[in-house]
């Protein structure tokens, strides 16, 4: 029961850290083009995560977690941040981030696809539901969205999801923050030789907000956010705690009010209450 609880309360700290990478990479985008920010993000996680797993004298993963830690990378390390970094350039953060409300249901089908869970039915119900909580508030809240954008940020949920559930089951072996760092080794060489063919032809126009924001997705919803997220779900369970993001669009959506002055709809009170309950019933049944 300790290791349980130990699980969601490092899956909640995830989702907090998680909470910002949208509204910094609307930020980013401004002065970065988005092949270059997904490059230079995962260039300098993994330069800090082979740093750890150097500093830390891990052993080299087996064959058989290779294929496992490249979809992993795939999905976290690629997909991901290049998808939302593209949707980024045509919808606003406020709106993208209500499809994260999205990625529960899309982890926990991987879980049971990837990870062996089987939930019960009444988690199902639950995870349903907070989903078309969420998926229903975005449809009300039409502004700041475009069909290309929209597309781009579902394909951004499917491949995130299969890469938080194969991610976790492989932190179960080798652990959450190694998993990350390997993850992000693995796809170095791709990334950095991406890196060097979109380096732009100079930093001047680039704002500070714009370079704290690569900093920000780099160091944290790049790496740091993943040590806590995949521990969560590997101690707590990939479906139950994956059910924690249902409250990340709200987290991000204040985020994205405070800090870049999009406007947010008072309606996500109600729905965030919701989404709670939600959650706290998914937690049960899980």
């Amino acid at each position: 029961m300790k290791q349980f609880g130990e699980g969601w309360g490092s899956g909640l700290l995830g989702v907090l850290i998680f909470s910002g990478s949208l509204p910094a990479t609307r930020v980013a985008v401004g002065g970065f083009t988005p092949l270059f920010l997904t490059s230079a993000r995962a260039v300098i996680a993994a330069l800090l995560g082979g740093a750890l797993l150097l500093l830390l004298r891990q052993a080299w993963p087996g064959r058989r977690d290779l294929a496992s830690l490249t979809i992993a990378a795939g999905g976290v390390v690629v997909g991901f941040p290049l998808l939302t970094a593209l949707a980024l350039q045509h919808i606003t953060s406020a709106h993208s981030i209500v499809f994260i409300g999205l990625l529960p249901l899309a982890t926990a089908i991987f879980a049971v696809l990837r990870g062996g869970e089987r939930p019960r039915p009444a988690f199902w119900l639950f995870s349903c539901a907070g989903a078309l909580a969420v998926a229903g508030f975005a449809w009300t809240q039409g502004d700041g969205g475009t069909l290309t954008g929209d597309l781009l940020m579902l394909a951004a949920i499917a491949v995130c999801g299969l890469g938080y559930a194969e991610g976790a089951t492989l932190s179960r072996r080798l652990g959450g923050w190694q998993v990350i760092s390997w993850a992000l080794m693995l796809s170095l060489p791709v990334m950095g030789a991406l890196m060097i063919a979109t380096w732009p032809p100079g930093f001047a126009a680039v704002t500070t907000p714009e370079w704290l924001s690569l900093g920000y997705v780099s160091v944290f919803s790049m790496l740091v956010g993943f040590i806590f997220w995949y521990r969560g779900l590997a101690l707590g369970g990939i479906a139950g705690v994956g059910q924690l993001q249902l409250l990340q669009p709200f987290f991000g959506l204040a985020l994205a009010g405070l800090l870049l002055g999009e406007p947010v709809a008072w309606a996500m009170i109600a729905v965030t209450a919701f989404v709670v309950i939600c959650v706290t019933g998914a937690k049960r049944f899980a």
